[in-house]
């Protein structure tokens, strides 16, 4: 009972709602981080793909990044660290970026098929579909797809709004309203010959002009 002319206080005390653009940002990065989190104990317990003991390759980024790097299968390099992008693959991108004057802070890595197998196409269909989850939760502004193979998976797994894109090396394509497209060869076949390499820079340089282009607010 409350006594007759006594104001009613609040039953329980609300949380502070955030009021700044900082906080607002800082929320968003706790709720990516927290799905990101989820996402990875997901694959780790997942049992679709025949990979027996070895962990699935996870991406590695800044949740909330600008850019996405999306490549198809891990390398032996990233399958023996269980991160993508890393060793010479990743090194190579880390240079790329340096010229182009782009923060490696604001980019994410991920693969199409996370679990390191004999042969990609015994992947499950369901694993490979958890990208459109991933593409959501790090909601970037443009995918760098890196070969046909992962191409063909970004068309295949029905992002909400999306559109085909071509494998038309260096130019920006719209995949969704809010997300572009930049196609290049595939970086692990770029590392050893000068005529890969200087294919894969021509198409990647793209992103420098692209990343110019993206307004600072």
């Amino acid at each position: 009972m409350q006594p007759e002319g006594e104001e009613r206080g609040p039953s329980k005390e609300l949380p502070a709602v955030p009021i700044t653009e900082d906080q607002i940002k800082e929320k968003y990065l706790e709720r990516a981080i927290r799905e990101l989190n989820q996402l990875t104990h997901e694959l780790q317990d997942c049992e679709d793909c025949p990979r027996g003991n070895l962990m699935p390759v996870l991406g590695s980024g800044h949740p909330q990044a600008d850019v996405m790097l999306l490549k198809h299968a891990p390398s032996v390099a990233e399958i023996e660290e269980g991160v993508a992008f890393y060793g010479r693959a990743g090194t190579a991108v880390m240079k790329s970026l340096k010229r182009l004057g782009i923060d490696p802070l604001v980019v994410y890595g991920t693969l199409c098929v996370k679990c390191p197998l004999s042969d990609p196409a015994l992947a499950s269909p369901n694993c490979i579909a958890r990208l459109v989850r991933e593409v959501a939760i790090v909601e970037p502004r443009c995918i760098v797809v890196m070969g046909e193979p992962a191409l063909e998976c970004l068309n295949d797994v029905q992002i909400p709004l999306a559109v085909p894109v071509e494998a038309r090396p260096g130019q920006v394509q719209a995949l969704t309203p809010t997300i572009d497209v930049i196609f290049t060869p595939d970086i692990d076949a770029s590392l050893d010959a000068e005529g890969p390499k200087r294919e894969f820079w021509r198409a990647f340089r793209a992103v420098g002009g692209w990343y110019e282009d993206l307004p600072p607010y």
